[in-house]
């Protein structure tokens, strides 16, 4: 009772811009969406969503994209389609300080922008998008290296993960290990946390 309340009487609303590349296809982000709607309830507000075509996003009007909003999702995917347009966005987030979740490609996606624009690499990519990247902050998995036959051999189940103590995460979760389900094949590449850490970007 006290969610359907909030959810139908919200004492604020927030703008989210939802980057990705399918969103004249709106069903393609339903389970982003439900999960404003849970979320905003439990906050007692209400999530207006900006519909953002990445492959329509450039330097010169990512301001007028973005304008105003109270958070960014940059949503998960696959292909190089429309990857620079969120790159772009994910810039654009972390120089205005605005409250920005990337999930799966998105994730991948602000930690090409960062090593490109804080690091200085400037060719920095994905592996999956640029196999011949001097800088592949994203790699393939080691257990997926030999992996031909797709589909079924992503799912990879319940993942234990150590939340770091003191960050956001953290304070989100309550506790200092969680278990998530996850579906990938390319990750954040270790051999560049220390890098990324020492010019100050928490990988909690």
């Amino acid at each position: 009772n006290k969610f359907l309340s909030n959810h139908k009487n919200p004492k604020n609303e927030i703008e989210i811009a939802l980057v990705g590349k399918y969103v004249s296809l709106h069903d393609s982000y339903k389970s982003i969406t439900e999960a404003f709607t849970h979320a905003a309830a439990t906050c007692e507000t209400s999530v207006k969503v900006r519909w953002v075509y990445s492959g329509d996003i450039t330097e010169d009007n990512v301001g007028e994209q973005l304008k105003g909003v109270s958070g960014i999702l940059i949503a998960p995917g696959f292909g190089d389609r429309g990857i620079l347009g969120k790159i772009i966005a994910a810039n654009f987030a972390r120089r205005n300080n605005i409250p920005t979740l990337g999930i799966c490609l998105g994730m991948q996606i602000m930690a090409i922008e960062f090593a490109r624009n804080v690091l200085g690499y400037e060719k920095a990519d994905s592996a999956e998008m640029d196999l011949t990247t001097p800088h592949p902050v994203i790699s393939l998995m080691e257990d997926q290296k030999d992996v031909s036959d797709k589909g079924g051999t992503m799912r990879l189940g319940a993942w234990k993960c150590d939340i770091k103590e003191g960050s956001l995460a953290h304070k989100i979760y309550g506790k200092s290990q969680i278990l998530e389900r996850h579906r990938h094949r390319y990750e954040f590449n270790s051999a560049y946390l220390s890098e990324i850490e020492k010019a100050g970007l928490i990988t909690s």
